[in-house]
């Protein structure tokens, strides 16, 4: 918008950030990270290790890294966390029976030291389908008004259909411009 302009008017090169995507398998980090890229999203293979995508937001070179969720990778995501400017985890909605194993994991990742005030977006995934419990319901689930140390939003989406991805990334590019004042 009319950020892109005036940077590109003044010649400023494009700020990077470094932006990590996690959550459990099946989540739909992938399908959300291929949408952002503006990618086609009808064939979608399980992450073995992990995907980087630039995609170029606000006037921002976002740097995405979505790692696998698989159980087995999990211990890895550690590795990924450095010089991270924000996270994004992605939850399956519809899945409620891992809603204690996502929520686990994510209370893990916000006490690691290399994460200590790092902005938050949580995508509560596949609100599409008819099963998926609502944003505010996760948000209470996970406790996430208990988040002191850090900005954090949760966005109900469908990366599928691209329903309230833009709002994240709005909110995205709201907390970059925060942090750079």
């Amino acid at each position: 918008g009319l950020l892109s302009v005036i940077q590109r008017l003044k010649g400023s090169p494009e700020q990077e950030l470094r932006i990590v995507l996690l959550g459990l398998d099946n989540a739909g980090k992938t399908t959300l990270l291929k949408r952002l890229a503006s990618e086609e999203v009808s064939t979608i293979t399980p992450t073995q290790g992990f995907n980087i995508k630039s995609v170029h937001s606000h006037g921002f070179k976002l740097n995405v890294w979505d790692i696998g969720g698989q159980r087995s990778i999990r211990p890895y995501w550690r590795k990924y966390l450095g010089s991270t400017d924000l996270l994004i985890y992605v939850i399956d909605s519809a899945d409620q029976k891992r809603f204690e194993e996502t929520g686990q994991e994510l209370a893990e990742l916000t006490e690691e030291s290399s994460l200590t005030g790092v902005p938050l977006l949580v995508f509560a995934n596949k609100q599409d389908l008819v099963t998926a419990a609502p944003a505010a319901e996760i948000a209470e689930g996970l406790s996430l008004h208990t988040y002191r140390d850090r900005e954090w939003q949760i966005q109900a989406c469908s990366a599928l259909s691209g329903e309230g991805v833009q709002d994240g990334m709005n909110w995205i590019s709201s907390q970059i411009m925060k942090r750079k004042k």
